[in-house]
């Protein structure tokens, strides 16, 4: 999972860029970056870290011009490398920068057909710099000096004819314009928005609308699925819808659990549907534990809060915060190596005894995955005091991969991965385990938007992958990719050397 955004603006963009990327950074802790456009002149920063620690005040100075993009990045492959941090730039033709969030499944035929076909390099393991050359290699077939928004979209609708899997995308073209698009099923989200300034009109296009709240835009509209638009250097904007077939699909995974709860994502309130999916919780626990002996109901912090209140709320039960969180740890299940994550998880939480001693305790979690951390919290429940330990998700089983960006384990290491629930709850050592049912999630994302959502993507679930052309051989690969023992030895050391480049005189 990453985070982009761009703006294009009629002042300085350096700064409003670096704070859409703060309130974006839950969306990527591996890597962060800018670029900016002053005067058709390009300038970088990025480097491996947190977007505090990627970008001091030397850097945002030299980072000038009225338009840019940055990104926020964990790695989809399992890798970690400054290398790979976005955005990323191709010279031909016209000097292209962009910054993605997805996942593109023919990645491996995309790269062959891009260096066999078009003629193009790919320097790193990342299909965001295959998708960067497919889109270059659609502008280039054009031969035009000059581009106008329709040479931008048939640049798009060939990128849609071309490329697989779930993309969100933002890019820049000096002495051109700024572009967002997203993939034909609209498996990843992306928003775009506009602000009024004594200089004129600006523009922000970014992975979640919290990161145009935050800096002072207002909300157009959700990039529909495979829709583009385009913002020429004059300030005009323009849309156009760039895939023969859209369907709106979207990655039902964000509501549960990436995406913040004070954005709306394809007009659904991410809190909104939390908070149903507490209520719906709560209904199952009714009918098919309704003589139940629980005495409190404690959140896992952070996400699965807003359920586990609802569901207080509605069993009648009081609700307590029980674990305190500190907030310098990263999330854990896409933490490389077995070791590493149980540390991070004894470090992470801290259980109050008060609230567990001599009690049945209800934890709630926005969702279950490997199951390490969900096995150490109910161990940690235990040595504070309760007396039973019960656990609920607010989720189904995660049974299955996600291809589409989000870097979960290979299947073997997904705790429900072959496993009945009853086997899942002698896995993680609870006295009794309620998962969500995968109807009632759906319900509670959708409640009042049934007409504009054709329907989710909820392969992590049920195994059924929207797009079409997940194989087996795929799914192996992956398999193969993802494992802890390929992450622990495909680990670098960040690049503590980077500095500033600016892409047309490097200093």
């Amino acid at each position: 999972m990453c985070g982009i955004v761009g703006v294009a603006g009629t002042s300085s963009v350096n700064q409003w860029l670096y704070d859409a990327l703060l309130v974006l950074q839950h969306r990527g802790q591996d890597a962060a970056g800018i670029v900016t456009c002053e005067r058709g002149k390009l300038h970088m920063r990025k480097d491996s870290g947190l977007v505090r620690d990627v970008f001091n005040t030397r850097h945002m100075l030299r980072l000038l011009g009225t338009m840019g993009i940055g990104h926020v990045r964990y790695p989809t492959a399992g890798a970690s490398s400054s290398a790979e941090a976005q955005p990323f730039y191709v010279n031909s033709p016209y000097g292209i920068v962009l910054a993605h969030n997805g996942n593109l499944t023919n990645a491996e035929d995309l790269k062959r057909d891009v260096l066999v076909d078009d003629l193009r390099h790919i320097n790193t393991q990342s299909d965001s710099e295959i998708l960067l050359n497919v889109f270059a290699h659609e502008l280039q077939i054009q031969n035009k000096l000059r581009l106008d928004e329709q040479d931008i979209f048939s640049a798009v609708e060939g990128v849609h004819r071309r490329c697989r899997g779930g993309y969100a995308v933002v890019a820049m073209i000096p002495s051109v314009g700024m572009i967002g698009f997203r993939d034909p099923h609209g498996i990843r989200p992306v928003v775009y928005g506009q602000r009024q300034i004594a200089t004129g009109t600006e523009y922000m296009i970014a992975s979640e609308s919290v990161a145009l709240d935050t800096c002072g835009f207002q909300l157009i509209a959700d990039l529909a699925p495979g829709e583009a638009v385009f913002i020429d250097v004059d300030g005009k904007l323009s849309t156009k819808q760039c895939a023969p077939q859209p369907v709106l699909s979207p990655c039902i995974f964000e509501f549960v659990y990436f995406a913040r709860p004070d954005s709306i994502i394809d007009n659904i309130s991410v809190h909104k549907s939390r908070s149903r999916m507490g209520k719906k919780l709560a209904a199952k626990i009714k009918r098919a534990w309704p003589n139940h002996d629980i005495d409190v109901v404690i959140p896992v912090p952070d996400t699965s809060r807003t359920a586990a209140l609802q569901l207080a709320n509605q069993l009648g039960i009081p609700y307590a915060e029980g674990f305190i969180k500190n907030r310098y740890i990263g999330r854990t299940f896409i933490m490389p190596g077995q070791t590493v994550r149980k540390k991070s998880v004894r470090q992470k939480l801290n259980p109050i005894d008060l609230e567990f001693r001599k009690k049945n305790v209800l934890l709630v979690d926005d969702s279950i995955v490997r199951g390490t951390t969900s096995q150490q919290i109910i161990q940690m429940a235990r040595d504070a005091g309760a007396k039973k330990v019960y656990l609920a998700s607010a989720a189904p089983p995660v049974r299955y991969p996600n291809v589409y960006g989000i870097d979960m384990p290979a299947a073997s290491e997904l705790i429900a991965h072959g496993r009945t629930e009853r086997e899942i709850e002698q896995a993680l050592g609870c006295d009794r385990l309620i998962f969500q049912d995968l109807n009632d999630l759906i319900e509670a994302v959708q409640k009042k938007n049934k007409s504009l959502v054709d329907r989710f993507d909820t392969s992590v679930f049920d195994g059924v992958y929207i797009t079409g052309d997940v194989t087996a051989d795929y799914l192996s690969a992956l398999e193969q990719a993802r494992s802890d023992s390929v992450r622990q030895s495909a680990l670098a050391p960040p690049n503590t050397d980077a500095n500033v480049i600016d892409l047309h005189n490097s200093v």
